[in-house]
């Protein structure tokens, strides 16, 4: 009897350190998720009644535009599509857009649509469709499409639109809130096809070792807001040092998503000093 009760403690021991080492590793597996840095930290601001008021419903306009949707094969067996308005002439020049969490919507396009012009029709813009055809002016809708995203199936919609694009092609990219933040995670992407980003508001990577990857400087066109905060921000410019990148940035005095015209809090002033920093660095990359 005196035995099998030594027997028993010894195997309660154990039972308890087992217990002790997985719930630790999950632990420790929870901090990594938690302490993950970038564009997947923007799902934990969608039950942020302060972010979604951020994103009061746009306003409907009529809209014609220059480009048509497109399709394309992705790997994961899907279709991928975007809204594609091509060159004047043939070029290996690219601007990926990306859009908001509204989806490819008309506004997407219409700045698709705008920047061409402005860089002379000597690029091909490429408005990738992240929601796979889901578009809303709904937050709460938004905030839905936004949080059911799949991280992989996101990345390959990005792939598809660099091999329709070409092996040749050289590919900046520009994006806006959700889309601001895959900007910068389609740059890591593209490896060396990519030469320029640009964010507009969006949450940035903030990991060194992931941005030594960049093979190209950033351009950060941020707002004044609690979420990517000022301190957010300066965390981003300073792993962007250490990883011996170049970043070019500013903080408007304006609200998440100033630069959206059917925005009912739009910015015009801060929106077109941002649109002129944008448009500079993309003529300098399409130079």
């Amino acid at each position: 009897m005196h035995k099998l009760l030594i027997y028993i403690s010894f195997l309660l021991v154990g039972l308890f350190g087992w217990w002790v080492s997985t719930t630790e590793t999950q632990v420790q597996s929870d901090q990594i998720t938690i302490c993950h840095t970038g564009p997947s930290e923007m799902i934990a601001f969608l039950d942020d009644p302060a972010f979604v008021a951020f994103h009061p419903s746009p306003v409907p306009f009529d809209f014609e535009g220059l480009g048509e949707m497109v399709t394309f094969p992705a790997s994961d067996g899907k279709e991928a599509s975007g809204y594609l308005i091509r060159a004047k002439e043939a070029s290996d020049q690219w601007l990926f857009v990306y859009q908001e969490w509204w989806g490819l919507n008309d506004n997407i396009k219409e700045e698709s649509d705008r920047f061409y012009n402005d860089l002379g029709g000597k690029v091909n813009v490429l408005a990738l469709d992240m929601y796979d055809g889901n578009v809303t002016s709904n937050p709460q809708e938004a905030g839905n499409f936004m949080r059911s995203t799949s991280e992989d199936r996101l990345e390959n919609i990005v792939m598809a639109g660099k091999n329709f694009a070409g092996s040749a092609a050289k590919i900046a990219n520009v994006g806006w809130c959700f889309g601001g933040a895959w900007s910068l995670k389609s740059a890591l992407l593209l490896g060396d096809q990519n030469i320029g980003s640009i964010i507009y508001y969006g949450m940035p990577i903030r990991e060194v070792e992931r941005l030594r990857n960049l093979n190209s400087d950033v351009l950060g066109l941020f707002a004044t807001e609690q979420n990517i905060s000022k301190e957010v921000i300066e965390e981003f410019a300073s792993a962007m040092d250490q990883a011996g990148k170049e970043l070019e940035y500013k903080i408007f005095d304006a609200v998440h998503g100033f630069a959206n015209p059917s925005n009912p809090r739009h910015d015009e002033e801060a929106t077109k000093e941002a649109y002129l920093m944008a448009l500079s660095y993309l003529q300098d990359k399409f130079n």
